[in-house]
């Protein structure tokens, strides 16, 4: 973890803010071999949607003052509680 340990960061930003100003290869003698595994299965899944749906849903979102994923989200479950009462 020298990335975090050198910068003292505390938050991603911080980390981000820390290696935008400072180089790894004057740290890199400290550094060590790391080995992890990495689950790149996506725990989100994308559907299409018409353009001229889209913009529609980006409006009625802004609106509400809600990311355009946050509103359709909130559809869906509404109409899959519609669907489990009928």
């Amino acid at each position: 973890m020298i990335l975090l340990k050198r910068s003292k960061a505390t938050s991603y930003k911080e980390i981000g803010e820390f290696w935008d100003t400072h180089d790894l290869a004057d740290s890199w003698n400290k550094t060590k071999e790391a080995s992890f595994r990495v689950d790149i299965e996506s725990e989100v899944t994308y559907y299409t949607v018409d353009k001229m749906l889209s913009e529609k849903i980006q409006s009625i979102a802004q609106k509400h003052g809600v990311s355009a994923d946050t509103l359709i989200n909130l559809w869906v479950q509404e109409k899959l509680q519609e669907q489990k009462a009928s």
